[in-house]
């Protein structure tokens, strides 16, 4: 019975974005946060920037790359980032007649710790921090909340007062779900989690900057060893490498966007060599800048 009930979940679900988002590509709602995707055929490995926030198909599915780790869900799992995380991303399923529809729904740690002052969970603490990546099973007691928050859609006026309650409930059952615990930890103050979120934070608003471990260790109060094993257990990947991916995925943007010449993207984003800068773009992208920007602008002219 409670899988049935899901998939009638699942089936409005699908209705509801079907009819709301645009018919390839991301479309943001009127509902704060809220955004949709759609897609009618799969795709190669797409670079991105999560930030924290859940995600959720509705149908089809979608493999995740993480560092050197590689994930795949689909409508029986949800997807909670809880840092910004720079990750490859592949639509596996998609068809005209069964396009690729998920929603992502965007949150910050001062919610999730505005949740956690309700109700004490210190048994459930967490010592060593985990992957900024969580993986749940969809359940009809979150389906529900998100597919009220997603009906406003059809009620424009009650967005103001209704969507930011059902939001916080979406959020209390993420929270006490099976992985609560690993969530709630990037949220408490004074956490190791909580700590390499700041550092994270720090790298991405400083991303021009040499990266200096010492300087981001002393901050997270922690050495500089203990700092390094921290922040790849919640990314997967060391500080080089995540400082080296957020700069590579922001000069991509800058070289699509603004239409910047490569070696003016290369000194921007913190690069002292530009031809070191076409290596590691061409290494992650897969061609050297220019060749890949105009790949991307004429598949966009034929799409």
């Amino acid at each position: 019975m409670e899988n049935e009930f899901i998939q009638f979940q699942h089936d409005e679900l699908k209705r509801l974005i079907e009819k709301h988002a645009n018919s390839e590509g991301r479309t943001n709602t009127i509902v704060p946060s809220l955004r949709f995707f759609c897609t009618t055929t799969p795709s190669e490995f797409l670079h991105t920037l999560y930030e924290p926030s859940l995600c959720l198909i509705a149908q089809g599915s979608k493999a995740v790359g993480l560092g050197e780790e590689l994930f795949s869900y689909d409508n029986h799992r949800y997807l909670i980032a809880s840092v910004h995380l720079p990750a490859r991303i592949q639509i596996l399923e998609a068809s005209g007649e069964k396009p690729y529809l998920s929603l992502q729904l965007t949150f910050t740690m001062d919610q999730i710790l505005e949740i956690l002052k309700e109700f004490d969970d210190e048994e459930n603490s967490i010592q060593q921090p985990e992957c900024g990546l969580y993986f749940g099973e969809n359940s009809s007691l979150l389906l529900d909340p998100i597919l009220r928050l997603v009906r406003l859609l059809e009620n424009p006026k009650d967005i103001g007062i209704l969507a930011p309650m059902i939001t916080r409930e979406i959020l209390y059952r993420i929270v006490q779900d099976k992985g609560g615990a690993i969530i709630r930890q990037f949220a408490k103050n004074g956490s190791l989690a909580q700590r390499i979120s700041k550092a994270i934070t720090m790298i991405k608003n400083d991303l021009a900057e040499p990266l200096r471990i010492e300087t981001l260790a002393k901050e997270a109060e922690m050495s500089a060893s203990s700092f390094h094993h921290h922040f790849k257990r919640v990314t997967t990947m060391s500080p080089l490498q995540f400082q080296k991916s957020l700069r590579l995925q922001e000069a991509r943007r800058l070289l699509m966007v603004e239409a910047m010449e490569a070696s003016n993207v290369a000194f921007q984003v913190g690069y002292e060599s530009p031809s070191q800068f076409s290596r590691e773009y061409a290494r992650l992208f897969g061609l050297p800048p220019i060749r890949d920007v105009k790949r991307i602008r004429e598949s966009f002219e034929s799409a």
